[in-house]
């Protein structure tokens, strides 16, 4: 299934070797690291990050040598899920830190209430780089063409978001077309091909080359923003809703939230504005600005 992920990983990012047991002091003198950064997207929400106490650092927690900080680190939803073991280990470690940043306003709110500490809020480390940056990286897509206009980045599919999709693509005469595996395959050993994510360039690629976007993901939503696309997000409940409230806020891009299943939903598309894009990199630019500052101020000798 991530065959093309891990190529990409391979060419592309410095990683350390395997590591299949807890780290224990002989490897992190091996490795001699000055600094460990947590972060970003749900590390800390427990359905998703079976190992939590490693997104804490309790492997440094007798390591005072070494700089420990958090980027961006995300909860993902805005209700507390920690139980009341965790939340005191957690909170102990979390202040053996020497910055904690989070991702979402809601972040900010969970590390007063339930820790006792004062959380930055930063932006997702992949709004740190540039459209060139990302398109440089497209450039290396095997395909260069889109079969459509309305690029569809959809994680969980249902008759509703189906519904809005459909009523785009004919009121402006776009072809749909995503590069999302084929997830409804069967069986899967005759199909096995329909179950690989394509190539993260290929996937870049359709950013940049969509007239429109239509997404139910956190990451849809950022790669939207970066290649100026204009889009909407279609609400997704159950992978933290909170993350995308507090990034359109954060571009004043509220009224692109789309809830699927409200039956005034189709009317709300008629109804949006269009995107001022200035002001939207003026926004981004800003922010990055501000993660420069925590990053630069954390890691100063």
């Amino acid at each position: 299934m991530f065959r093309h992920t891990r190529s990409f990983v391979k060419n592309h990012i410095q990683t350390t070797g395997l590591i299949s047991q807890k780290l224990n002091q002989k490897m992190l003198s091996d490795y001699a690291f000055e600094a460990y950064i947590v972060g970003s997207d749900q590390v800390w929400r427990p359905r998703y990050s079976p190992q939590l106490p490693s997104f804490f650092l309790d492997f440094l927690a007798d390591n005072a040598g070494v700089r420990k900080i958090a980027y961006a680190a995300s909860f993902g939803v805005s209700d507390w899920e920690f139980s009341e073991a965790q939340t005191s280990a957690f909170g102990r470690l979390l202040r053996l830190f020497d910055a904690v940043s989070v991702r979402e306003d809601s972040g900010v709110a969970l590390c007063r209430q339930y820790f006792g500490l004062e959380a930055t809020r930063l932006p997702d480390p992949s709004l740190l780089l540039t459209a060139e940056d990302y398109s440089a990286l497209a450039a290396g897509a095997e395909r260069q063409t889109s079969p459509g206009e309305l690029y569809t980045y959809i994680l969980d599919r249902t008759d509703d978001k189906d519904r809005v999709i459909g009523y785009l693509a004919k009121k402006h005469h776009w072809q749909p077309f995503t590069v999302m595996p084929d997830k409804n395959a069967t069986p899967a050993g005759r199909r096995i091909q329909a179950y690989v994510f394509p190539p993260v360039e290929e996937w870049l690629r359709a950013f940049a080359a969509a007239r429109f976007v239509v997404t139910d993901s956190f990451h849809g939503t950022v790669f939207s923003i970066l290649f100026n696309k204009p889009f909407i997000t279609l609400a997704n409940q159950g992978r933290g809703l909170s993350r995308f409230s507090s990034l359109l806020k954060l571009f004043q891009l509220e009224d692109r939230l789309v809830q699927a299943a409200d039956e005034s939903a189709l009317d709300k598309l008629d109804k949006l504005n269009d995107i001022d894009w200035p002001k939207t990199r003026r926004l981004l630019q800003g922010e990055r600005e501000k993660a420069l500052r925590f990053l630069t101020t954390c890691l100063a000798n």
